[in-house]
């Protein structure tokens, strides 16, 4: 690509996916020589790697939101709670605010990630030039975002901890809480697979057509 700067690729360099070193491929460098990781000019198989973990975590969405998250044992009682029951459970109480972070960081944000995810994937295969700059800030938002998720899984751990009481109470990790997690981390992996350079590669090859174009008709 012909321009203000050029980039990485066009000098044969590429970046270490571990601690960023750029490394000259064309002294034949298939390794980092600071911390010796596989160097690629893009990460291999990145869009079939993510497209295999995000289309696990969409399946398995379902049955964590589904299935009880806890199941609580209090002086011969058993409560099995969803995700979405526990939020209902804290709107009737008036903890509003707590019901609305568990909505957002259990079931909103995994849901747009996947959403969020599903699109950058299709029209990074489609190779798309639409709006690269604003499809790469999304891709670093969603990255920074999915890990608060966890939350929930968070709470259950403390709870199964904390609450053991023997005969009067007892709090247990539900199958829920088990696809839940399941979800947050294919997620993450899926992002992690996901390279955003992909984003740009069309973006470059149309302004070397363009360019070359114009030297043809000058």
């Amino acid at each position: 690509m012909t321009g203000a700067a050029a980039t990485a690729r066009e000098r044969g360099l590429a970046s270490c996916h571990d601690c960023g070193q750029l490394v000259p491929l064309a002294e034949g460098h298939d390794h980092c020589p600071r911390c010796g990781g596989h160097v690629h000019l893009r990460k291999p198989d990145s869009l079939n790697r993510a497209w295999a973990l995000l289309i696990a975590s969409a399946i398995l969405y379902l049955p964590a939101n589904l299935l009880p998250i806890t199941r609580t044992e209090a002086l011969g009682n058993v409560q099995s709670d969803t995700i979405i029951s526990g939020v209902i459970y804290f709107l009737h109480h008036g903890d509003w605010p707590l019901a609305l972070v568990i909505f957002t960081a259990s079931v909103a944000v995994p849901f747009l990630k996947i959403l969020v995810l599903t699109f950058l994937l299709w029209t990074t295969q489609r190779r798309s030039t639409w709006r690269p700059l604003d499809r790469t800030r999304l891709y670093r938002i969603t990255e920074l975002v999915g890990r608060w998720s966890m939350v929930d899984v968070y709470v259950v751990t403390i709870l199964v901890a904390l609450v053991q009481l023997g005969l009067l109470a007892q709090v247990r990790a539900g199958p829920g809480a088990v696809y839940f997690a399941l979800v947050v981390v294919l997620t993450m992996l899926a992002a992690e697979a996901y390279d955003p350079r992909l984003i740009w590669d069309p973006v470059d090859e149309r302004a070397d057509k363009e360019h070359e174009f114009a030297e043809d008709g000058a």
